[in-house]
């Protein structure tokens, strides 16, 4: 197997000017001298769209530029050391070390693999220190390689780099580098883990953690790999569950048993939580312990030196409570438990919207009658004409056209019949955990049923989750407690959840969804341009928190019941939200070009990306914005998009769609009103930005920065 990196991918020093895109290209330029690229100018690209998606720098000057690339025919990683740092979008300022990460297109396990290893290699500071002081490029290659878990002999690309000298030899002096930490070799997540779990012998307390960001590479082990080194500075045994895209290697039974004490990292729901019920908890986002992790190994201890005080895991009958979440709130617990139900339930509605705006588009409106119909009694080979399959709005008039409308309607409706249940299973294992998930997805079933829609499925799946999680909390017998999670849960959860849906609350549901829809049908003039105005305010204050999410999940949810119709209000609410969505960060784009001396260099080039993030539908690409300057941004941003939004609504913009931008406008309904909304919104939120920027600002003052 090639070396990841060999002495020819290592520039010491470099000086490649202030802008990260000349940083990245000038890597491709490495890797490609070194005869690692196919194509340079593919890699170049392709690096500079992973880019635009988030910024890759990482606290400590640490930036990870990578990407999936047909560029390269293997994985490759070449570094520089950086001389003067170079802005990457990290909060604490410029980066003075980065890595390139090039890995095959088809390479999904190596590029995971690396970014791994590097991820929790970078949170060590002997590593990080030494990177600083090497003083040639082998003695780099060394340090990167030994992080990696490769070969010794595989560290140089030829002979004459170093192998007369002995220095990549096992065993050689260079094989413990100045500055290396002796236990930074980690060729797999749980190594680490494993190593640390067998210190601190002197004394009894162990610990053990779970860490989980929402993408699973970086974040979740620079976190795992922070708490591992504050726990060997306490001297305290820890044990880390990695919950990440390069895979899980779960905690055995006996070892959650015997830790004092649980850490729950993560900013997603914990795989089978039920596994720690009963324990004390430290819970946090997963930056937490990238900043702080002695102060989170410091509170874990306590709490399982006093257990009776602490915070617990649900899920055992000896909490008495059973409503503790440790240092999680009710709020956030509660929107955790409604966004993981929502996480699992757009899939469905994206492809499911998706399809039947195509099936629209081939086979006409009139296919919302008879779609299913067509679709299953006919074949390519026996298609009667338009006419007969009443069609006669199919595209081109071609039955063809007409027959390939019925199928992908019948397909997005299909999926859209998987929407309440999914919505409502996941709902219920974030609460009970794996247990939870049948009797969630039948209760998400039976809203249907009872047609209490969306709403139905949210207190079904609540409901369906707490019946599980209370079952679970029962003392049973030895020889029961294999029967629980796969039997008595699902069927006695089932049952009663069951019950309290359709006899005490299936009327009263059904008669609120019902309000709610004719609520939504009555919405005209003032009051439709009402709530839009309050959708776009949602979506552009925190861009991508909280209440953007909030607003998002209300329009993807009604979505799911109104998809299929020619005209219904849940339609405009999608469009509104989409379209506010997408104003903040076209807005700012538009603002650097149109003043680019009110901005610094950092955020032109952040304006670079923000026209295809905007034009995606992705609002977060305003949010380097609006954290260097959330007093003039906030309310701009927020003023475009309630306009937008009021527009989208007056105008009856309809979208099928639940994401996409400007590269679903066959799912828009009203397409002029649709651009009218957007320019409007953006071109007010630009103005106001330059306008407030400007105040009491010079360009040129801000250009230098």
């Amino acid at each position: 197997m090639t070396a990841l990196i060999t002495t020819d991918l290592v520039r010491l020093g470099a000086d490649w000017g202030a802008d990260k895109h000349d940083v990245i290209r000038a890597l491709a330029g490495v890797v490609d001298d070194a005869g690692r690229a196919t194509s340079k100018d593919q890699l170049i690209e392709d690096a500079f769209a992973r880019e635009s998606t988030s910024a890759t720098g990482l606290p400590g000057g640490i930036a990870i530029p990578h990407c999936r690339t047909a560029g390269v025919d293997e994985p490759t990683l070449a570094f520089a050391r950086l001389e003067p740092p170079v802005d990457f979008g990290a909060k604490d300022g410029p980066a003075d070390l980065a890595f390139l990460i090039a890995a095959p297109a088809g390479g999904d396990a190596d590029h995971l693999t690396i970014l791994t290893k590097l991820a929790r290699a970078l949170v060590k500071p002997a590593f990080t220190d030494a990177l600083r002081s090497a003083e040639s490029d082998e003695e780099v290659v060394d340090l990167v390689a030994h992080e990696l878990g490769e070969p010794a002999a595989a560290k140089s690309a030829a002979p004459a780099s170093g192998a007369p000298s002995g220095a990549a030899v096992p065993g050689g002096g260079e094989t413990t580098a100045p500055g290396q930490a002796a236990d930074a070799a980690a060729p797999a997540p749980a190594a680490p883990a494993t190593t640390t779990a067998t210190a601190g012998s002197g004394t009894t307390t162990s610990l053990v953690a779970v860490t989980a960001c929402p993408t699973g590479i970086a974040h979740t082990y620079m976190a795992a790999e922070a708490l591992e080194a504050a726990a060997e500075r306490a001297g305290v045994p820890l044990q880390v569950e990695t919950q990440g895209s390069a895979g899980s290697t779960p905690l055995s039974p006996d070892t959650i048993a015997a830790a004092g004490a649980v850490i729950f990292a993560v900013d997603v729901g914990v795989r089978d939580r039920s596994r720690f019920a009963g324990k004390p908890m430290v819970s946090s986002g997963v930056k937490r312990p990238i900043d702080d992790a002695d102060a989170m190994i410091a509170e874990a201890l306590r709490y399982a030196a006093d257990p009776a005080s602490a915070p617990k895991v649900e899920g055992t009958a000896s909490d008495s409570s059973g409503t503790t979440t440790g240092t999680e709130s009710f709020g956030a617990k509660t929107r955790r438990v409604l966004m993981t139900g929502v996480s699992y339930m757009i899939p469905f509605v994206a492809a499911g919207g998706l399809l039947i705006a195509l099936g629209f588009l081939f086979g006409g409106y009139e296919i919302v009658n008879d779609g299913q119909t067509i679709a299953v009694d006919n074949t390519f080979f026996n298609l009667p004409d338009v006419e007969e399959l009443g069609l006669d709005h199919a595209l081109g008039g071609s039955a063809f056209f007409a027959y390939i409308g019925a199928l992908l309607f019948t397909l997005g409706a299909a999926a859209f019949g998987f929407l309440v249940p999914a919505l409502a299973g996941y709902i219920a294992y974030a609460i009970a955990d794996r247990p939870g998930i049948a009797p969630g997805f039948v209760m998400g079933a039976i809203a249907g049923t009872i047609n209490s829609g969306f709403l139905g499925g949210i207190v079904g799946g609540v409901l369906a989750g707490i019946v599980a999680l209370w079952i679970s909390r029962w003392k049973v017998p030895v020889w029961m407690r294999g029967l629980m999670p796969v039997l008595v849960i699902p069927l006695l959860a089932t049952l009663i959840s069951g019950f309290v849906m359709v006899v005490v609350l299936g009327k009263p549901l059904a008669a609120l969804m019902e309000a709610l829809s004719d609520g939504l049908n009555s919405l005209q003039g003032g009051s439709a341009i009402v709530l839009g105005v309050i959708l776009g305010l949602m979506m552009a204050f925190d861009m991508g928190g909280p209440l953007n999410k909030t607003a998002y999940a209300f329009a993807t949810t009604g979505l799911g019941a109104a998809a299929t119709a020619t005209d219904a209000p849940e339609l405009k609410v999608m469009a509104a939200v989409m379209l506010a969505g997408m104003v903040p960060p076209l807005a700012l784009a538009l603002a650097t070009v149109v003043r680019p001396g009110l901005f610094t260099v950092p955020e032109r080039e952040n304006g670079k990306a923000a026209w295809a993030m905007g034009a995606s539908f992705i609002t977060e690409g305003a949010i380097p914005f609006a954290a260097a300057d959330p007093l003039r941004v906030i309310p701009s941003i927020m003023a475009g998009s309630a306009l937008t939004g009021a527009l989208s609504m007056g105008l009856d913009v309809g979208l099928r769609a639940p994401h996409g931008g400007i590269f679903v406008l066959f799912a828009v309904d009203g397409v002029l009103g649709f651009v009218i909304a957007l320019v409007a919104g953006v071109l007010l939120s630009a103005a106001l930005v330059i306008a407030l920027k400007s105040v009491g600002s010079r360009d040129s003052d801000v250009a230098t920065v």
